[in-house]
């Protein structure tokens, strides 16, 4: 999926790759250890969810990923999706193109159904990005 902001390519950085950045738009809590191998850790209080995810790539500005259990499988050992993050400068802010792969590794009732939680949370968080670099501009 793309999105684009009127907001310059480093407060996008930010927002995907620090702490305070994520806390503001995906849930509620977030740690990140950014480096590739690094543990992040998001909370979602209204969900009473977590997350632990592992860094992939760090590319700043304009590459970040991880990887985390896909929805509905245990998190130890189960396969993970990617989530890539590529963001471009434009004339007047940023693109950004979201991806997130991997789905084909659960059997199909799970990647299905994991694959529309996602998509339909990504929305969701993108909203919430946009939002929120828009209160900080």
């Amino acid at each position: 999926m793309w999105w684009c902001c009127g907001t310059p390519i480093e407060r996008v950085w930010a927002a995907l790759t620090t702490a305070e950045g994520l806390s503001r738009w995906f849930g509620s809590v977030a740690e990140i250890d950014l480096r590739p191998g690094g543990r992040a850790y998001f909370r979602w209080d209204d969900l009473d969810e977590e997350s632990v995810a592992t860094i992939a790539v760090v590319d700043p500005p304009h590459r970040f990923a991880f990887r985390w259990a896909i929805e509905g499988l245990p998190e130890d050992d189960a396969p993970q999706t990617l989530v890539d993050f590529t963001l471009e400068p434009v004339p007047n802010g940023t693109r950004l193109r979201l991806v997130e792969s991997g789905f084909a590794q659960a059997a199909d009732d799970v990647a299905q159904s994991a694959h529309k939680a996602n998509s339909q949370g990504w929305d969701t968080e993108l909203v919430d990005l946009e939002t929120y670099l828009d209160a900080t501009a």
